[in-house]
């Protein structure tokens, strides 16, 4: 391995831990899964926010969404830290960053990104040979907006009808029990993982290109997900299905093929440890560790995310994950978990969960999610109860191990001056995010125009001075 080795990094979007190599049965990744064979997986990753664009913000500049103020989603970022990018190119590295600049702020202008096929210039041996070499490759295949029914793509917001697809084709489709099995939902999982095995195909384009050229020995590839699933109770939550994620690492010298990896990474780690492994300086308002390598720094106690605004629907919920527990501080317990999402409304499965949960089928734990209020503070034992259903939160058992990622928690908070803390409003006149409310976005939060109250959930827009 140089001292200055190739790196690429593959990020597939709204995908969770369903590859074949993370023991799904039904996924069709061999490719994904050769990685893992070849290099390390990691058994306890997670993002630190459920959705993309704070997601992001935190992968490219090493700091919390909720420590800089990207953590709405969306906001825009004034003056947002220097991406690690720089600091790569700082340190000799051509950065090609192809796409999906959606950070939360405005990409500066000497952010490197190329318009041309980046797999295919990388196929025909296109890039370049007197410096490493930094290639992200971003994979949108998998997009809650792919699984859209396909009438109704010309209008996202209007909403389509689309043919269950042949049962015969979702039989061994893995359906988690806080989503109803049905014909609708199992249909929405199989295009689901017809865009996985897409991603799949995609990512072996890479990894034979570097076999190609003989850059295998002298790259390292690292493939992780934004997010989880765009499906009810994963992507915008802070459940397991939301936040843990794949994470498969392939370092010559460095991983052993066919290895695992138990100890706890956040998304916020994955700077801090490409600036080390690159040999680059590592600026000190990082808040990650390195996961890897000669600098390796040791595990924490608990991992972090956040999860605030969603377009339209305001919430605040705040997460503490250790290797058996994950621990939620819900802010706002009087709003309900499945608010009104108009960008998830076009979905059939969401519809239909709603209109059971109307009719009284919704069966348990599907029927729970679909309260009016949520409880202040959660706790599950992700190792026995990895779908987050049983809350131990009220159990006298687990007062202490309660007790303690709570206060891991308001330690995290305060550590980290959490923006979160601070309305909208406050943030727009602070100078930290752009006024949004007067361009384009604003039609993106409107209040759906539904009535107050349907089947238990709320239907209209609140904002954070509506709920106080």
């Amino acid at each position: 391995m140089p001292s200055s080795p190739n790196i690429i990094l593959l990020v597939g979007e709204d995908t969770g831990r369903h590859q074949h190599c993370y023991g799904d049965p039904y996924a069709q990744t061999p490719n994904l899964d050769r990685l893992a064979s070849e290099g390390c997986l990691y058994t306890n990753a997670c993002s630190t926010a459920p959705v993309c664009a704070p997601s992001r913000s935190t992968l490219v500049m090493g700091q919390f969404a909720n420590k800089m103020g990207s953590h709405h989603m969306r906001s825009t970022l004034l003056n947002p830290p220097r991406l690690f990018t720089h600091e790569l190119a700082d340190a000799g590295y051509h950065v090609n960053w192809a796409n999906k600049t959606d950070f939360n702020f405005e990409p500066p202008t000497d952010f490197a990104h190329e318009t041309t096929d980046w797999i295919e210039s990388l196929e025909q041996g296109d890039y370049p040979k007197d410096k490493p070499f930094f290639y992200y490759f971003n994979f949108g295949m998998t997009h809650e907006s792919g699984m859209w029914p396909e009438t109704s793509t010309s209008n996202p917001y209007t909403l389509g009808e689309e043919p269950c697809v042949d049962p015969a084709l979702t039989e061994g489709i893995p359906v988690p029990p806080y989503l109803p099995d049905t014909p609708e939902v199992r249909s929405e999982l199989y295009r689901y993982y017809q865009k996985l095995h897409s991603q799949d195909q995609q990512i072996g384009r890479v990894l034979d290109a570097l076999d190609q050229h003989g850059l295998a020995q002298d790259t390292i590839v690292i493939y992780l997900t934004d997010h989880g699933r765009g499906q009810v109770r994963e992507k915008r939550w802070l459940y397991e299905a939301g936040i843990h994620l794949p994470l498969i690492i392939r370092a010559p010298v460095l991983t052993q093929p066919g290895s695992f990896c138990e100890e706890l990474v956040s998304w916020v780690d994955i700077a801090p440890t490409l600036l080390s492994l690159a040999n680059a300086p590592i600026p000190g308002d990082y808040d990650g560790r390195v996961i890897l390598g000669e600098n390796k720094q040791s595990e924490p106690k608990c991992i972090f995310a956040a999860r605030d605004r969603m377009d339209e629907c305001f919430d605040r919920v705040r997460a503490a994950r250790s290797r058996r527990f994950l621990y939620l501080k819900n802010d706002f317990p009087q709003l309900p978990w499945a608010q009104r999402l108009r960008y998830m409304e076009v979905m059939p499965a969401t519809r239909q969960i709603r209109q059971m949960h109307a009719d009284g089928q919704l069966p348990f734990p599907a029927d729970r999610f679909m309260q009016a209020t949520k409880p202040a503070e959660e706790l599950y034992d992700v190792v026995a109860d990895p779908h987050c259903v049983h809350n131990l939160a009220d159990d006298e058992c687990y007062a202490d191990i309660l007790a303690s990622h709570r206060q891991e928690v308001t330690y995290w908070i305060d550590r980290i001056d959490d923006k979160g803390y601070l309305t909208e409003r406050e943030l727009i006149e602070r100078g930290i995010v752009k006024n949004r409310l007067d361009d384009e976005y604003a039609l993106r939060i409107e209040p759906l125009p539904e009535p107050t109250r349907m089947g238990g959930v709320y239907d209209s827009h609140l904002t954070e001075q509506d709920v106080k």
